[in-house]
This record gives structure tokens, sequence and C-alpha cells, in this order.
């Protein structure tokens, strides 16, 4: 209670709302599109933005070396496990669309900032989950507080998309992909620091300690990150969903995220039983995948955004890559070479480039798709973009984990990732012939003298 009346005193302080009120005015009169200097207002959203990545992702990706293995100890089976990660992201699914939709109505900053209080207490109370009964109330209490973790997640990420995109509305790939380093650093960070706290000092202290890191982020953002306010869309998800360039970016989205959620709860089970490591060394495997994205994603970004034109072809050829990278991650047997471990991490550092190559250039694809369509230029209409972005990505990291838990225990990772990639290679060819088709009607349109306003209308 005393914590969330210092919040809520916070925001009504004379001083935050001074910061509110000169932020707006500077980013109505000093318009980012035709300045190159970044203002104050700007590198305090950056700076806020960067520790929810890096919060967010070190909390999440902690989980994956020893969760597996001490839910198994608990009577949990493989496919359980895979549902336990899976809850987060249909939690997350759900809670994107709402907050996203009633984003200026409650109010940016304080839907960020909460949602970091609340991610904060949930990790600390899954660090406690070990003194829990086997069985039945483990497994409930698992999927209680993941599912709460979620909501707290989803309001803050959806939060720093809308207010990324508001501030650097002619940047946001480049912008989105140097918040990806440190996504890619929480994802570096998490899976060694973890292990290391779990063999050092045993399961409840990484979570304890990473919660308090999040908490401790919480009045720092308070006290920074500028207020954003804006005009509610009179558009619907729906709308913006059935425009066919959105329906196909998000099926990219979807196949994306399952292949990275595909990986939580099978890969360390995989390193472990294949290679004899360690609990505590499983996390180091996860170094090259987080790195290779977190590395790559800004030039990825900048290439977005001053050449338009080439994220379709971004899109098309890292989901053809991410294909062929899951194929080779066991590799499947068909091909008779023997799995090593030099091969699965390069293919991991691959999976990490491929995934960021086909997944930087989504969101800033759907935003000018529905500026195009008439959707107003704003706050609300980011704040769809990114519950719709986070609802997607969300149904992928939820069939995911579902679907390769129970892969795993039913074949083996070989052939589950293989299954698993099979999803990207769909998508990349849906996603060519899709394009493909678009330039040949846009061709056979400028062969019959059509308007150029009717072939812009072929490209949304």
């Amino acid at each position: 209670e005393i914590v969330y009346f210092a919040v809520i005193n916070t925001f009504s302080n004379q001083n935050t709302q001074d910061i509110a009120e000169r932020s707006d005015i500077d980013l109505q009169h000093e318009n980012p599109r035709e300045s190159t200097k970044m203002t104050r207002y700007q590198i305090f959203t950056l700076v806020s933005s960067a520790s929810v990545n890096f919060s967010s992702m070190i909390c999440y990706s902690i989980l994956g070396p020893f969760f597996p293995k001490e839910a198994e100890n608990k009577g949990v089976s493989d496919t359980i496990v895979g549902m336990i990660f899976g809850c987060f992201a249909f939690f997350n699914l759900v809670s994107s669309l709402i907050l996203g939709k009633y984003i200026v109505q409650i109010g940016a900053k304080f839907l960020f900032v909460v949602g970091m209080l609340v991610s904060g207490c949930c990790t600390i109370l899954f660090g406690l989950l070990n003194r829990a009964p086997d069985g039945g109330i483990f497994i409930a209490l698992c999927f209680i507080i993941r599912s709460v973790d979620a909501i707290g997640f989803a309001g803050s990420m959806t939060a720093s998309f809308s207010i990324l995109a508001r501030a650097f509305p002619e940047n946001v790939a480049t912008v989105m992909g140097c918040m990806e380093i440190f996504s890619g650093l929480g994802l570096v960070l998490g899976p060694p620091f973890g292990g290391f706290l779990y063999q050092s000092f045993g399961y409840e202290v990484p979570f304890i300690v990473l919660g308090c890191l999040v908490l401790l982020m919480v009045p720092l953002n308070i006290w920074i990150l500028p207020s954003y306010d804006g005009i509610r869309s009179t558009k619907a998800f729906w709308t913006l969903l059935a425009l066919p360039k959105v329906f196909f970016v998000v099926l990219i989205i979807f196949s994306i995220s399952s292949c990275i959620g595909f990986l939580d709860p099978t890969m360390s089970l995989f390193v472990i039983a294949k290679f004899n490591f360690p609990v505590g060394r499983v996390g180091l495997v996860y170094v090259g995948f987080a790195l290779s994205y977190a590395l790559s994603s800004p030039l990825l970004g900048f290439v977005s955004d001053r050449i338009p034109r080439a994220r379709k072809w971004l899109i098309v050829i890292g989901s053809w890559l991410t294909s062929i990278s899951f194929l080779f991650l066991g590799p499947i047997p068909i091909f008779h070479i023997k799995s090593e471990i030099w091969m699965f991490i390069s293919m991991l550092i691959l999976t990490g480039f491929s995934l960021g190559m086909c997944g930087i250039p989504t969101f800033p694809e759907i935003i000018n798709c529905a500026y195009e369509n008439g959707f107003e230029e704003g706050l609300g209409t980011l704040g769809l973009v990114s519950g719709i972005f986070g609802a997607f990505w969300s149904l992928g990291t939820f069939i995911g984990p579902t679907l390769g838990g129970f892969l795993y225990e039913k074949f083996d990772f070989e052939w589950a990732a293989a299954i698993q990639g099979s999803l990207p290679f769909v998508k990349y060819l849906e996603t060519f012939l899709h394009y493909g088709i678009t330039i040949r009607l846009i061709s056979l349109s400028l062969g019959y003298n059509c308007t150029a306003e009717e072939s812009k209308q072929l490209l949304k």
C-alpha cells in the first residue's frame, strides 16, 4: 500500500506535471521529423525504454537454464512445463490488446511504471515457489504468478513501444533496433547470471535479486520518463488487422516469436542430455543467440528506416534463414549429420541474426500501413499497433513453448526443431508470393496506364 500511494502521489506532483507540459510543448513545437538533434525528453524516453527492455528480458530469460529441471524434480511433466512458459504469453496476448486499446485513457507513463512494479513483485514471488508442495499446488501457483507477471509485462512493453514510436516517428526501426541491444543484453546476461546464482545459492536467489533490480528501476522511471498525451483512436483492432499487408506481417511476428518460445522449455534439456553440460553452464549456450540478435538489430533497423523498400525483402530472407537454422539445430536426422556443440551454437547465432532480420522491420511496416489507410497519427493509433504487435508476439510465445514441450516429449529435439522450423518456411513462401504478386500487379497496372493513386492502393 505504501508503494502504491507513493506512485500515485508522485504522478500528482506539480513538478511531474510541469515536466509533462514542457515535454508536450517541445514535441509539438520542435518537430522531431525536422530535427536531427535529440531533445532532452527523447533522451529520457530512450533511457526509460532501455531500462524496461533490459530488466524485463533478464527476468524473462533466467527461467530457461534451470526451471525445467526444477519443475521436473517437483513432478511436473515436460508438457506442463511448456504450458507454464506458454501461459505467460497467453495473458500477455490478451493484456496487450486491451491495454493498447485504452492506453490514452490509462496514460502511457502510468501504464509503463505500474507494469514494471507488478513484474518485479511477481519475479520475487516466483522465487519462493520452491517452498510450495510438489504436484498440483506448485503447478497452480506457477500459472497464477506467471499470468499476473504477464499482465505487468504487457503494460510496460505496450507503453514502451507506443512512447518510442511517438517520440521518434521517422526513425522507428532504428530506435527499436537500438532498444533490442538492451533486450539482447538481458537475454545474454539472464541465463548465465541466473544459472550462476542458482548453482551457487539455490533456486530463490536469482529471482529475488532480479526482482529487486526491476523494483529499483520503478522510481527512476517515475522521475525521468516524460508524459505523452494523445487522442483516442476511432478505429478498431479488427479494422487494422483486416488490411492484407498488416495480416501478413503479424503472421510473420507470430512465426518469429514461436521460434524463440520453442527454445525456452526444450533447449536446456537437450544441451544437458546431449552434451552433458552442468546446469550452471547451460546459460552460456544462450549467449550466441542473444548476442547475434542484439548486435545485428541496430544495423537492420537503420537499413529498414533508410531504405523502406528493403523491409519486405529483409522479412522474406530472414524467414528463409530462420527455417534453415532450425533444420540444422538438431540437426534433423534425415541429414545423417552428427550433432556437435560447435554446430549447435553456430545455428543459434544464425537464428538470432535471421530473427532480427525479419522481426525489426515489422513494427514500422504496420505503422506505415495504418497511416496510409486513414488511421490518425498519434498515440491512439500507436497504442493499437503496439497492442497488435504485442498480441501476436505473445501468441507465438504461447504456442511455441506449449507445442515445443509436447513435441520434445513425444519425439526428440532434432525432430521437434525441424517441425518448428517449418512454420517460418511457410511464412517465407506466403510472404514471397504476396509481395511477388503485388509487384506483378503494379507492373501490369502501370502497363495499362493506371493512376498513381490506384497503384498505391495495390500496396496497402
